[in-house]
């Protein structure tokens, strides 16, 4: 190592940072971008205070674990607000529990009813047009109905 180091001399740090991240473009998940961020942060050092290779990797490895707590800070942080609205794009989870009126008769345990606008295919036991029943459940794009 100390002798492939000075071969690339203060670049061998911004030459690991673009391999850490052409990584992080090839592979699932988001961990290289911090070790990159480590590897950037002891290429400014260098060209800053021209340590040696042994100072440079100790240095690494310190950035490297400090830029991964702090990633998976951050990271945490971000599904804790991703959480907070669990349904986004799955908005029949959010009929689950919600009363309605058939729009259609259930017959042979199929229907309709609507939603907020949306009309939503329905199985659940056979009812006459018009009769309140409660969204139990989702089964794909059909919401599963019993009567209220």
């Amino acid at each position: 190592m100390g002798d492939f180091v000075p071969l690339l001399g203060n670049w061998i740090w911004w030459v690991i940072a673009g391999v850490l991240l052409f990584l992080e473009l090839m592979a699932p998940g988001v961990f290289f971008i911090w070790l990159a961020a480590a590897a950037v942060a002891v290429g400014v050092l260098d060209i800053a205070l021209n340590m040696g290779w042994q100072m440079e990797l100790a240095a690494f490895c310190v950035l490297a674990i400090a830029s991964v707590l702090v990633g998976r800070s951050i990271l945490r942080k971000k599904h804790a607000l991703d959480s907070a609205l669990p349904n986004l794009n799955q908005r029949m989870f959010d009929y689950v529990g919600r009363t309605v009126s058939l729009n259609e008769p259930i017959v042979d345990g199929r229907g309709r009813i609507n939603i907020d606008g949306t009309l939503w295919e329905v199985r659940g036991p056979d009812s006459p047009k018009g009769t309140h029943v409660r969204v139990t459940g989702v089964d794909g794009l059909r919401l599963n109905v019993e009567p209220a």
